[in-house]
């Protein structure tokens, strides 16, 4: 398969189960109740109109835009190193987490949040996939850890 292929394999993967587990919490928990699953970590129902830990919650078109350039200066980042090992891993990490979460913009006008341990904003699957597609982003710009030093 080709890295193009693959990085579109992984951010299909990530929508469908962002999406999925989204419908779940919201056909199941009431919105603003709270089920504990295992000390420290709970399940919410709860709306997010910013981005990361609720900031710019008043941004509406601008989040929209923003994602979109992001978007596209992810794919030119893609087009441009996609022969590098693994790029394609951040890159459909990165895409499938911001359209996941695009998608419940454009649907309902915020975000679905889910995910609530303690002493941290509640979150979901596809910021979960930004912030590991960052991760692997790094990885792939730095390269492994120097050994021996």
């Amino acid at each position: 398969m080709s890295p193009g292929g693959r990085a579109a394999l992984v951010a299909a993967a990530v929508v469908a189960a962002d999406q999925a587990t989204k419908a779940i919490v919201r056909a199941s928990i009431r919105r603003g109740e709270t089920v504990d699953v295992l000390p420290g970590l709970d399940l919410v129902n709860t709306r997010n109109r910013g981005i990361a830990f609720g900031l710019l919650s008043q941004g509406g078109a601008l989040l929209a835009v923003v994602a979109g350039v992001a978007l596209l200066a992810l794919l030119v980042f893609f087009l441009r190193h996609r022969e590098r090992r693994l790029a394609w891993l951040p890159t459909g990490l990165l895409a499938g987490g911001a359209a996941g979460n695009l998608i419940d913009r454009a649907r309902e006008g915020s975000v679905t949040d889910f995910i609530d341990p303690i002493a941290w904003p509640a979150f979901n699957l596809a910021d979960t996939a930004i912030t590991l597609g960052v991760l692997a982003l790094v990885y792939v710009l730095e390269g492994p850890p120097a050994r021996g030093r």
